[in-house]
């Protein structure tokens, strides 16, 4: 007798259907698996028989084949033991109940019959519901949050002998209702109202927030590179159901811990770190750092001390949103859609242009230094700030916004954008032909942006970056179509002279910028 049983298979985060056909036939004890499968599936042999036997199913004078279909993509992992078990169950005339061609099953098994969790539930959970299954049997994991998807039934179980209750018509004390957690509060670490002086540094952060782009910082040591960027998270809105599920899949997959389920991931590896551990890869492919900071904010201080190899592959990343990892027996792709901050000093001691120290580099040093990060890099960067020291007795300590006060504003321009464009998508990586379909330029707007990037040099994606800072500015100042004024700042941003005075109507707008 033989049956077909559906589970799940994973390639990084992109989860197929997997069919598990079992044949139960008389012969020698043995059990026989075939279909791609690595180590760990092939011991999945010895963990079925070996639960079957404990649940008092032993499996005397019987042979079982198992073919795991597709048979030309390689399977990995223990996610298959549920799957396998229910089929020999079924296969071998121990299990009576039809088994639904809707519904599937994963898990690890124990050599009791428990059902164990594995790495990578909440990315099978997701593909099941692109797969179209209705009900899903899977163990509880108390680690993960409640998940409550529409038109997927999760039916949590603790042994074999649970899910054959299930499908005899039996009910299950939820778990969940157990254990469910509140939902987190979002705790602000740094604040913004702890940071003296550098206004034009937090206005460009907050147009960062608001609109996900890329910000490149220098200056010397000790100006408050690092404490900007660390400050950064704390104006960034929670995430999305959709973007926690996806930042624990990511998370589970790498098996790195993460303190809240709630707040966008704040990623700052060393710049001694490989380009592996930043990028991803191995033997078995995981997730590298530019994964983990997905949906939060990736940061690479002293970025000129990284190398120029690891700098050169953050390119795909940085430019489609994904890396995607290749090996001979596999390719993975993982998401890495992330706001990027970059820090580094002017030159390789710190005080090139400095008022107070005094700079010990030649100019042959210096051009290697900034040479190490390259043109592309550099062109993929949306805002480029140069900051100086503060002086502390120029400053009013009782006028300083807060995180608080930053963030409202960039909730409310996120919620413009959102409902622009029908998604969660912000200015910073919207297809460019949506964002200039909904939010066009003026004839006069075209003409001068296009005299500033000839006499200027600019690439289209400098080009492009330009009208993206302007959409998000005017986003923030709650106007409906990219303003003069707008435009003008974000040329500031870049390091850009301002539009022509024909453009400029009352007071020169923007000019306390550049």
């Amino acid at each position: 007798m033989s049956c077909s049983v559906i589970s799940i298979g994973l390639k990084g985060l992109e989860g197929y259907r997997v069919q598990v056909q079992v044949q139960v036939i008389e012969g020698m004890e043995s059990i026989v698996v075939v279909g791609l499968p690595d180590a760990s599936v092939k011991e999945s042999r010895e963990r079925v028989s070996a639960a079957l036997r404990s649940l008092g199913f032993p499996l005397v004078d019987m042979k079982v084949v198992i073919n795991l279909s597709p048979a030309e993509q390689k399977k990995n992992g223990p996610l298959f033991d549920l799957a396998i078990a229910i089929g020999v169950l079924k296969s071998g005339d121990f299990l009576k109940e039809e088994i639904p061609g809707d519904a599937g099953f994963i898990g690890a098994l124990s050599l009791d019959g428990t059902v164990l969790p594995v790495e990578g539930m909440i990315a099978a959970i997701l593909a099941a519901k692109k797969l179209n299954l209705r009900t899903l049997y899977l163990p509880f994991d108390p680690s993960i949050p409640s998940i409550e998807i529409p038109g997927l039934e999760l039916v949590y179980i603790e042994t074999i002998r649970d899910v054959m209750d299930v499908l005899s018509g039996q009910q299950l004390l939820p778990f969940a209702q157990h254990t469910k957690k509140p939902e987190e509060q979002h705790v602000i670490g740094r604040d913004f109202d702890k940071i003296i002086g550098h206004e034009f540094a937090k206005r460009a952060l907050e147009i960062a927030a608001s609109g996900e782009h890329f910000v490149l910082m220098d200056g010397p040591p000790g100006c408050g590179k690092s404490m900007l960027a660390e400050t950064f998270p704390s104006i960034l809105p929670s995430l999305s159901k959709e973007a926690q599920l996806e930042k624990i899949s990511l998370y589970q997959l790498a098996g790195a811990p993460y303190n809240s389920i709630a707040l966008p991931p704040y990623r700052h590896p060393h710049h001694s770190a490989s380009a592996v551990s930043i990028i991803g890869g191995g033997s078995n492919p995981k997730p590298g750092e530019v994964s983990l900071a997905h949906r939060g904010v990736l940061f690479l201080d002293e970025l000129g001390e990284f190398s120029k190899k690891t700098l050169d592959m953050l390119r795909q990343p940085l430019e489609n949103e994904t890396v995607t990892i290749s090996r001979a027996h596999s390719t993975v792709t993982y998401p890495a859609k992330f706001i990027f901050i970059a820090a580094m000093n002017p030159c390789p001691c710190g005080y090139y242009g400095s008022k107070n120290q005094y700079c010990t580099c030649s100019d042959k040093q210096i051009k290697a230094y900034k040479g190490r990060v390259s043109g592309p890099i550099l062109d993929r960067m949306d805002l480029l700030l140069s900051l100086e020291a503060v002086n502390m007795k120029d400053h009013d300590f009782t006028q300083i916004e807060s995180s608080a006060d930053i963030m409202k504003r960039v909730c409310a321009a996120r919620e413009r954008q959102y409902l622009r464009y029908g998604s969660e998508i912000c200015n910073g990586s919207v297809p460019f032909e949506e964002l200039i379909r909904k939010s066009p330029l003026t004839p006069v707007q075209q003409s001068e942006l296009q005299r500033i990037s000839i006499t200027q040099g600019l690439s289209n994606r400098v080009q492009i970056k330009i009208i993206r800072l302007a959409r998000t500015i005017s986003d923030l100042q709650g106007v409906e179509s990219i303003t003069d004024a707008s435009i003008n700042e974000a040329l500031s941003l870049r390091r850009l002279p301002s539009f022509s005075t024909v453009l400029m109507t009352g007071e020169k707008q923007g000019a306390m910028y550049e």
